[in-house]
């Protein structure tokens, strides 16, 4: 289900060439597992892995693409929902694995063995390149090791990535800035969460300063990074318990009114279509 604003962004980079543009396919998002897809034609990468092998495998045939094309896997952060598959994916296809220490030293166990030489270390606030795609990782409030958003660019193109975070600090807005595609957390309504079923304690955590954002806390950062230039905007990690697509679409949107931009939700049980922004 999608939301439109007032028009539909431009479709015309669909017909520009493979290197001028960002292709981006949200494979999955949710508690479940969470899978995003990002290629400029010449280096493909997938950030996160929190599904099987065999399911990502079988999304990205879904949408003509090959596991086997991949570069590498970025990982955010250690919890089960976003490296389930990084280690069988990294042995399967020879994929070397970029994490930060900490979060490489905490998601051991679920990584199973990885040869060293495809460990590749980062530290946030640090750009470094894989191939052809430039990469800044930078710090998030969520309740793992050392968790990372990240912006992508190449070609003058950027796209932001901020999902599992508790707060938007003005770190995170400074990050965000100037994107062309974003893909934000939209995790809850907070009167669903209160009324829900969870457990006081699980409550308390998603709504903490190293939880996860509401809807009117990604309203309200979106309102601050918004610009003309921005085409899309991907909400993500949406609690299944407690929130509705329909609800993250208006609460959100109303940062977007008057606005051309493009906003979706990703989707824990299917593979998104796949976005091209710049060129």
């Amino acid at each position: 289900m999608k939301k439109m604003l007032n028009c539909k962004a431009n479709e015309s980079s669909q017909s520009k060439t493979s290197d001028e543009h960002l292709s981006v396919c949200m494979l999955a998002s949710g508690s479940k597992g969470n899978s995003i897809f990002i290629s400029d034609g010449n280096t493909a990468v997938l950030l996160d892995a929190g599904l099987s092998g065999a399911e990502i495998e079988r999304r990205l045939k879904s949408r003509g693409l090959s596991p086997a094309d991949l570069d590498a896997i970025l990982v955010s952060h250690e919890h089960g929902d976003h490296i389930r598959g990084v280690g069988v994916l990294s042995r399967r296809f020879d994929l070397p694995v970029y994490m930060s220490r900490k979060t490489a030293h905490a998601g051991s166990s679920r990584l199973g063995k990885i040869h060293d030489s495809m460990i590749k270390h980062f530290e946030c606030g640090a750009e470094f390149a894989i191939n052809t795609l430039n990469i800044r990782p930078f710090s998030l409030s969520h309740d793992a090791q050392d968790p990372a958003g990240f912006t992508v660019r190449q070609n003058g193109t950027k796209i932001g990535i901020a999902t599992d975070l508790g707060i938007a600090t003005r770190m995170v807005k400074t990050h965000l800035k100037d994107c062309s595609l974003l893909i934000l957390e939209a995790n809850h309504d907070p009167e669903m969460l209160m009324n829900g079923p969870y457990p006081w304690h699980l409550k308390q955590r998603v709504r903490d300063r190293t939880g996860h954002l509401s809807n009117q806390e990604s309203k309200e950062l979106l309102a601050e990074i918004r610009h003309e230039r921005l085409s899309h905007v991907i909400l993500a990690h949406l609690s299944e318990t407690n929130n509705t697509v329909r609800k993250a679409l208006s609460v959100v949107g109303e940062a977007l009114n008057h606005c051309k931009t493009r906003l979706s939700v990703a989707r824990q049980d299917r593979c998104g279509e796949i976005f091209k922004v710049g060129g």
